[in-house]
């Protein structure tokens, strides 16, 4: 197959439009007048309708479409079915046959007249799309996880800080004003000094719905398995590497949900207590791994962050602790999660902020906010630090998991301290010819 590195000129053409970005017809903010419309392109659909319909992609692309500060474009998926099915619900919105589509998100990031894409393909891909598009010009609203490894995720945080790009991560949770509140109050001392940071996510929850033969099939007509493969390893078709949540359940494609879930209540963490990413902490994690059919990733986990400080971060699954943030203070706590809000004392419920504390950014609506930070060229609530380390917390809880033994971390270089066979579990290798 062509590969990233050998499509022809793709990747001088994206060095150009990289180059050409202060160019009015490219999209410096200057270019977007109070009447004019940012143009999308969404890569990675998921499921738009029937059984296992509701994926990420989907509900992004009807999201953007109920925006007036912009226009869907353009639709890319491997699935031909759902580029098909893409393109109607967008043209059927705009009343209109405008929408095109692209089976390679190559040649949708060529395109001069799309200003920013929404991504939301299988993990394995996030980082490469994201750094491809930020070459090429575009900026972005990208799912969670950032990448698949901290060095991918830290490459994607280096081109978007490189090529001056807009970032939003799909951690849509700072979006929500009980999630925010949760933070302030623990940012600003209401719970007293925290000691203590309690999160979960769920993880033996999800399970392989595949049971099917294990052997080899037959691609699917109008299915390019190979570009949804990508720079994951060159194995054979079957329906359960490809069959949700099962996909989300293999190492091949995603790193478990300790990253994938977890990274939406790491993000709150880490919003609410700064300090999970500025001090060096030991990490200890003890985990339980898939074996049923394809699934292979960590299914259950219990992670322990001690920092010299005397804080502590205990990172579990939700069969060991209650779903959500727990923000524990010396004089109370608050749990949140997207159920609601809890305090000890109950008279924080009832607290509104002083002028003086500290208000963090607030974000009404989470694509909303995407669009506002392209006129503004100013970073989005997720921006794409924030979403680095909210995955990264994850990925390093899982080596640790995996050698069962208790690591040091150091969150100025982002590595390990003093364990090579650690530092290397921070890459991953890409297959196929494909390169970040």
């Amino acid at each position: 197959m062509n590969t990233y590195m050998n499509r022809r000129n793709f990747l001088k053409s994206s060095l150009a439009a990289a180059a050409a970005i202060s160019l009015p017809n490219i999209i410096p903010s200057s270019a977007f007048g109070a009447n004019s419309k940012i143009a999308i392109g969404c890569i990675g659909l998921g499921r738009l309708s029937g059984v296992g319909s509701g994926g990420q992609g989907g509900r992004n692309m009807r999201s953007f479409l109920n925006l007036d500060d912009c226009r869907v474009v353009a639709v890319c998926d491997t699935y031909k079915s759902r580029r098909e099915e893409g393109k109607k619900i967008v043209d059927d919105h705009y009343k209109d046959t405008g929408c095109a589509m692209h089976a390679d998100f190559r040649d949708l990031l060529a395109r001069k007249d799309i200003d920013a894409v929404m991504i939301a393909t299988q993990d394995h891909w996030h980082a490469l799309i994201a750094t491809a598009a930020a070459a090429a010009g575009k900026d972005m609203y990208c799912e969670k996880p950032t990448a698949v490894s901290v060095e991918q995720s830290q490459k994607l945080l280096q081109a978007i800080r490189k090529h001056e790009r807009v970032f939003q991560g799909g951690t849509q949770q700072r979006s929500s004003r009980n999630f925010r509140f949760a933070c302030e109050l623990a940012r600003n001392g209401y719970v007293g000094k925290v000691h203590t940071v309690q999160v979960a996510a769920p993880g033996p929850d999800y399970q392989p719905k595949y049971n099917g033969p294990m052997d080899p099939q037959p691609v699917p007509e109008g299915f390019d398995w190979a570009m949804w493969r990508g720079p994951a390893p060159d194995k054979p078709y079957n329906p359960g590497r490809v069959a949700h949540p099962d996909w989300y359940l293999e190492w091949d494609y995603c790193a478990g949900f300790i990253v994938n879930w977890g990274v939406h209540h790491l993000d709150i963490a880490h919003w609410g207590c700064p300090a999970l990413a500025q001090e060096s902490c030991e990490i200890e994690c003890k985990g339980v791994y898939r074996k049923k059919g394809f699934t292979d990733n960590i299914e259950s986990w219990n992670a322990t962050f001690t920092f010299p400080s005397g804080l502590k971060m205990i990172f579990t699954d939700t069969s060991k602790q209650k779903i959500g943030i727990r923000f524990i203070g010396d004089k109370g706590w608050v749990h949140v999660d997207r159920a609601g809000i809890w305090f000890e004392p109950e008279s924080l419920m009832r607290l509104k902020l002083k002028d003086d504390d500290l208000h963090l950014q607030e974000s009404k609506e989470h694509r909303a906010d995407f669009l506002n930070s392209i006129r503004t060229r100013k970073d989005p609530v997720s921006n794409v630090h924030a979403t680095h380390v909210a995955s990264y917390l994850g990925l390093i809880a899982e080596i640790a998991a995996r050698l069962e033994t208790k690591l040091k971390w150091d969150p100025k270089k982002e590595q390990f301290i003093g364990n090579d066979e650690a530092n290397q579990r921070l890459s991953r290798p890409m297959h196929n010819g494909w390169k970040l």
